[in-house]
């Protein structure tokens, strides 16, 4: 399958899709209709030369998804929680800014919590078991650090009120998958491709612990505040890089070596998706048609690859 620039998140009842140049929501209302929040999208690392470089981009390219992905979890919430919009729904100028600042409140705490346990809790756990040499210290902090990881996963696999949310996700990457073998984007069609797919955030964040083993060992043991802020100073560039193995990986996917090292990232998927039915593919596909476009000009520079042999397709 060739690479395409189109991503995608699951939010409650629904789906965001993203394309170099637009980034569109679709929600499934309680009344059975879908809502839609679409919006123009250009990412400053096109606009700031600077910020476009390998590895910062990645860094940058985070902030901006997080920013995004909150934006349209918060559309969905609302549209999922009524039937049709009107003017008694919408908020008041000062209710917008009271929201905005939650969230940034919301945002500031979680990446506290984030820092706390997936950064000092692992390092002082080590500490405490004894390990002082720089290898053995920062291979048990990476392990720990993995344990917490999936136990993470495995805690919110099991949380009832995110099994649809679970199932959107395997949908959103359906729907990529559907799209990249150039297949005709019907629901029967959609639902027969694989739920996991290479460029997802959980392969993504399995990446950020690998590659913080190597970083964080290199750094060494902290031993005081400004050795932990250190590590989290260094957050941003591992992101980079795990930014473009994901990259890479999505561009020569078709390799075995590639195929041996995004497996691991893959397995993990099984905790934070679920098999879509038809309906969430549906959804998926009508947010993946608002950012439709982008995709044709790789098209262009590349013939698609043929859609497997045993699969069959709805025209």
């Amino acid at each position: 399958m060739p690479f395409l620039p189109i991503g995608g998140q699951a939010v409650i009842e629904g789906v965001m899709m993203r394309s170099p140049s637009r980034v569109a929501v679709a929600v499934r209302r309680p009344g059975g209709t879908l809502a839609f929040d679409e919006r123009p999208f250009a990412s400053i690392t096109h606009r700031v030369r600077v910020l476009g470089l390998p590895v910062l981009r990645g860094a940058v390219g985070l902030v901006e998804t997080m920013m995004i992905g909150i934006a349209a979890l918060n559309f969905s919430a609302e549209q999922a929680s009524r039937d049709e919009p009107s003017a008694a729904h919408r908020p008041s100028a000062v209710t917008v800014a009271v929201q905005g600042a939650l969230q940034i409140a919301t945002v500031a705490i979680s990446l506290g919590i984030g820092a706390l346990v997936f950064l000092v809790l692992p390092a002082r756990l080590t500490g405490w078991l004894g390990f002082k040499d720089r290898v053995g210290f920062g291979l048990v902090d990476g392990l720990i650090r993995l344990i917490v990881f999936v136990a993470y996963l495995t805690l919110i696999s099991q949380w009832k009120e995110m099994r649809r949310v679970l199932g959107y996700h395997g949908a959103e990457h359906k729907a990529i998958h559907a799209l990249e073998a150039g297949v005709p984007l019907r629901p029967e069609n959609v639902q027969r491709f694989s739920r996991f797919h290479p460029r997802c955030g959980t392969s993504f964040l399995f990446l950020l612990v690998v590659i913080s083993v190597i970083v964080f060992t290199f750094i060494g043991r902290p031993h005081g505040l400004t050795q932990h802020l250190l590590r989290f100073a260094a957050m941003p560039l591992i992101a980079g890089v795990a930014f473009e193995f994901i990259r890479l990986t999505a561009r020569h996917g078709e390799r075995p070596l590639v195929r041996a090292l995004v497996w691991p990232g893959l397995q993990f998927q099984r905790l934070t998706t679920r098999e879509p039915d038809l309906d969430m593919c549906a959804v998926a596909i009508a947010a993946l048609e608002r950012v439709r476009g982008d995709e044709q000009v790789v098209r262009l520079e590349r013939a698609p690859a043929p859609a497997p042999a045993e699969v069959a397709f709805i025209q």
